[in-house]
């Protein structure tokens, strides 16, 4: 009777007691959970049933918006020939995760949670213009705020394709594109937004680093909604446009100013005198001075495949007006080189150019005096020849004979005094015809000279007027350019 009604206690205790044992077990874990810290019963509340390969909204039809922003912090480096523009910039993103968010009284009134980035779902926005991974640091967290916003910062070195124009080196401007586009989700998934106003973006330089050879003039954004008509889909697209302009003043100081001064002394050059050769040797010494300085100057020249830029073009030029005065400097020692067998000068040619070219250019009278042709002289020299010693003042024997005597007269002298007198009137006719015709080749020297003065002062002004204008013209474009 006893073993059964003990019996009978134990199966009507039995219930209470296992009761207690787990209110008491419950309380014990709940004590102990309140004596974890906060953010981590923060991160284990939040990241228990997370499922980081969904994308983050109860209601599929909703799409996510995902606020970008740039900020560019350095240029790194320019490559014209194969068309890449390396950049550094600041990347943010924000957007909203529906099962990330709790309340704040719960856990210790945290407002903000940074947890890894690997355990949430992140959008998969990219740079189309990427054509090589940069060297970017890894950062491995995000920030959460309370409401569910996500707050992704990271730095990025940035390697895109850019179409450079290198058309107005050293004075160019370029103008680059970064666009933010999902790789797969089209717009009814993704969004994508601006976090700033497009006016901050395009004025903030707060970061950038503006001591290299590029000038950050502004950040343009334009936002684009881009259809696939295979896909039938279309996809968010936000677009920013860095415009960048170069310091042209090291390129001004290391190749302008060298071509300047080369073709400077090619213009005094002129002052030499036309019948010196010494102007022939410093003009070529001039070419090959600018033939260095073209072969030194090469490699810093930007070269594409696509165009030459004018700076080229401008040595190319300066090259061949050296060319063109090495010959006309050729050609002006060719006229008024000295030869014994030098013709006289045409007479169209000394009516043409001492007197029409010479007026032109305003030389004076010096050039333009008239003189008889020299063929007439050379005519008056020959008959005189052909007289023999009746052209003499003095008389020849003929003369001596033909005189007739007085009466008072002396008798005439012998046969051979007169033959004495005779070889000596002959040599000094000789004499005098010699000294004549070398006057007579003097003056057409003169005359060859007094043409090819004429010719050179013309043709320099003409080489100057050349230059100027091509020179003018440069610095005008240049000037617009540098300060358009």
């Amino acid at each position: 009777m006893s073993l059964w009604l003990q019996q009978a206690l134990l199966a009507l205790l039995l219930p209470t007691l296992l009761a207690q044992g787990e209110a008491r077990g419950r309380g014990t874990a709940q004590a102990h959970s309140f004596t974890r810290p906060a953010l981590q019963r923060l991160s284990d509340h939040l990241l228990a049933d997370y499922r980081k390969g969904v994308r983050p909204v109860r209601d599929w039809r909703k799409p996510t918006t995902i606020s970008i922003d740039v900020i560019v912090y350095a240029i790194l480096s320019v490559d014209e020939k194969n068309q890449v523009l390396t950049t550094y910039i600041w990347y943010r993103q924000f957007w909203a995760d529906e099962f990330l968010q709790w309340n704040p009284e719960d856990f210790d009134n945290i407002t903000k949670l940074s947890i890894p980035t690997d355990s949430i779902w992140v959008p998969d926005i990219l740079i189309n213009e990427f054509v090589d991974v940069g060297k970017s640091p890894s950062i491995p967290y995000v920030y959460v705020q309370h409401q569910g916003e996500v707050q992704n910062y990271k730095p990025l070195q940035v390697v895109t394709a850019c179409s450079l124009d290198i058309y107005n080196f050293p004075f160019d401007v370029q103008n680059c594109s970064l666009t933010f586009t999902s790789w797969l989700h089209n717009i009814q998934d993704i969004n994508i937004s601006l976090w700033r106003l497009p006016e901050k973006v395009k004025s903030d330089k707060s970061v950038f680093m503006n001591q290299g050879e590029w000038e950050l003039l502004g950040v343009l954004t334009q936002f684009l909604e881009f259809c696939d008509r295979e896909s039938r889909g279309c996809y968010a697209e936000m677009k920013f446009y860095v415009v960048i302009r170069r310091r042209p003043l090291f390129y001004a100081v290391s190749l302008l100013l060298p071509s300047i001064f080369l073709m400077i002394m090619d213009i005094v050059g002129f002052y030499l005198p036309p019948d010196s050769g010494e102007r022939v040797s410093f003009k070529i010494t001039l070419l090959l001075g600018y033939s260095v300085f073209l072969i030194i100057v090469s490699d810093t020249l930007p070269a594409t495949a696509i165009g030459t830029p004018l700076i080229g073009v401008y040595f190319v030029v300066c090259m061949a007006l050296l060319v063109i005065s090495l010959a006309e400097t050729i050609l002006i020692v060719r006229l008024v080189h000295k030869q014994d067998l030098q013709q006289p000068v045409p007479l169209w040619l000394r009516h043409l150019v001492l007197e029409r070219i010479a007026q032109l250019l305003c030389l004076g009278e010096q050039l333009t005096s008239h003189r008889p042709p020299p063929t007439l002289q050379a005519t008056k020299i020959e008959d005189c020849s052909a007289m023999g010693n009746h052209c003499s003042h003095l008389g020849g024997p003929q003369d001596l004979e033909k005189t007739p005597r007085g009466r008072g007269s002396p008798p005439p002298p012998p046969q051979e005094a007169s033959l004495a007198v005779r070889g000596l009137l002959q040599e000094l006719s000789s004499i005098r015809h010699f000294l004549e015709k070398r006057d007579e080749i003097r003056e057409v020297a003169r005359d060859w000279l007094r043409v090819g003065s004429v010719l050179d002062k013309l043709l320099f002004r003409v080489y100057l007027l050349a230059v100027l204008t091509y020179s003018i013209t440069l610095v005008t474009l240049w000037s617009i350019w540098h300060y358009s």
